[in-house]
């Protein structure tokens, strides 16, 4: 005699993996182009900048602030990232472990 065997649990439970994977997917490309438009941005709002430096001292100011600005930004950028990363591991994990119940 053949037990019967469920296959629905497992099916459903892959589903809403891929669900996971096609969120993920799509709020990583929706931060890329926030983050690229944000970058572009920050680019021409920091040429706008660059025409009026008049001094050496201004340009050395200017550059350190930039830069700084610009590390700040790639910052929030990355923990935006890693934020869609970390809700989805364990988003996945969450429903591997209720699949090992």
């Amino acid at each position: 005699m053949t037990p019967n065997v469920d296959f629905q649990k497992p099916f459903e439970a892959v589903q809403k993996l891929m669900n996971l994977q096609a969120e993920a997917v799509s709020k990583t490309f929706e931060q890329q182009q926030k983050s690229g438009k944000e970058l572009t941005d920050f680019f021409k709002g920091e040429a706008e900048k660059a025409k009026i430096l008049k001094t050496p001292e201004d340009v050395v100011k200017f550059n350190i602030a930039s830069n700084t600005a610009l590390f700040e930004l790639l910052k929030a950028q990355g923990e935006a990232f890693t934020g869609i990363a970390t809700s989805t591991r364990e988003a996945a994990m969450s429903e591997l472990q209720s699949m090992a119940k």
